[in-house]
């Protein structure tokens, strides 16, 4: 299999079909899927099957039980942390492809620790109160066609 697009990971995602439309994002675009665990529902057949996610099979990902598994796993890569606080705004970054798109659970964002690991790597969207969050499949989508179009700028193809 080839190298990813990118590495789209999901640090303890709460809603299934929020995961589920991100990953089909993922195989539409060949970006590898990463869950670190606890998540907020089960990856057995029937659930993903209920939540939408027939297609699943088309997926390229791996769930991995912590943070620290995942930073092994994928050390030597660039991160960027997606949080609402960051007034750095996702058009400033400047993607190359095997980049590493970390988003939080819907719930709670991304824990403090691990935006605070490296600050400069962090990135939002613009928001008008009193919107408090956007949904997080669909800020995924926004973020992933954003490097796509930086990667087609430089002659990448899919």
């Amino acid at each position: 299999m080839s190298e990813p697009t990118l590495h789209i990971v999901l640090h303890q995602p709460d809603i299934p079909q929020n995961t589920g439309n991100i990953g089909r994002t993922c195989a539409a675009v060949g970006a590898k899927l990463w869950l670190v665990r606890p998540l907020g529902f089960r990856l057995d057949e029937k659930h993903l099957r209920r939540a939408g996610m027939d297609y699943w099979q088309h997926v390229d990902w791996e769930a991995v039980e912590n943070w620290h598994e995942l930073q092994e796993r994928l050390a030597g890569k660039r991160f960027w942390y997606l949080t609402k606080t960051s007034r750095r705004f996702v058009w400033s970054a400047e993607f190359v492809p095997g980049d590493v798109l970390v988003f939080g659970s819907e719930s709670r964002g991304l824990p403090p620790s691990i935006l605070a690991e490296n600050p400069t790597q962090n990135l939002g969207f613009p928001m008008r109160e009193p919107v408090r969050s956007l949904n997080l499949a669909s800020t995924a989508t926004a973020v992933i066609y954003e490097a796509l179009r930086q990667f087609h700028a430089t002659g990448f193809e899919l």
